[in-house]
């Protein structure tokens, strides 16, 4: 980012033309996969300070294979910093092109592919986009409970996902039915304090508030 942009253009072609760019694209996303953390808010500080070289990562995309893996990674994670610093807009670009890559190298079923489905869906619901969100926290759910099984954290995790926008959406019956599943399931699984059931007991009572 200090070397000047004719500069950095004139050394991306002579490495196309020596045969030695993608080569270089598959170390880049590789070391910035490395560096790059998850979006939680104990690395906001080093998302924040890589986040433009995440976003130039998006130009950069391999042709396949571990270094793809590596590039869907960085942008999920990227997406993830994004949509907790109100980016929606850049999150949803980069949700997208993180799941299509993983939907290509790790299939529709994987954990990861599963979790940008997540991801994505929660971008669209704070954008207000509830319809669309829905369908991702469906598919996730479905996937989920046919991979994981009913009971998984991580499924109830969708079951929740999906009641919350089904109430954004006035579909309050339906959202009762997720957020019951949910409660009941956590009780079941994780014990009746668990900050997870707990959290289901508050959609829950929230659910109640509104009818």
């Amino acid at each position: 980012f200090e070397m000047h942009r004719l500069v950095q253009f004139s050394t991306r072609k002579w490495l196309e033309l020596q045969g030695e760019l993608e080569g270089w694209k598959e170390k880049y996303v590789t070391l910035m996969d490395d560096s790059y953390p998850e979006g939680w808010h104990e690395n906001w500080k080093a998302c924040q300070a890589l986040f433009p070289h995440a976003q130039a990562a998006v130009a950069c995309s391999p042709t396949g294979g571990g270094a793809l893996e590596a590039w869907a990674s960085v942008l999920f994670k990227a997406a993830w910093y994004a949509s907790e610093m109100g980016n929606y807009h850049r999150a949803k670009e980069m949700g997208r092109a993180a799941l299509k890559a993983r939907e290509e190298t790790l299939g529709a079923e994987h954990p990861d592919t599963l979790a940008s489905v997540n991801s994505l869906g929660l971008v669209l619901g704070r954008q207000g986009k509830y319809e669309e969100a829905e369908v991702m926290h469906r598919r996730g759910l479905e996937a989920k409970e046919k991979v994981l099984g009913p009971e998984h954290p991580d499924t109830l995790t969708s079951v929740n996902n999906l009641g919350l926008v089904l109430e954004s959406q006035g579909k309050y019956e339906e959202a009762e039915v997720m957020h019951r599943r949910a409660l009941e399931a956590n009780e079941k699984v994780l014990g009746p304090e668990h900050p997870s059931t707990l959290t289901s007991v508050g959609n829950l009572g929230d659910r109640k508030s509104v009818v």
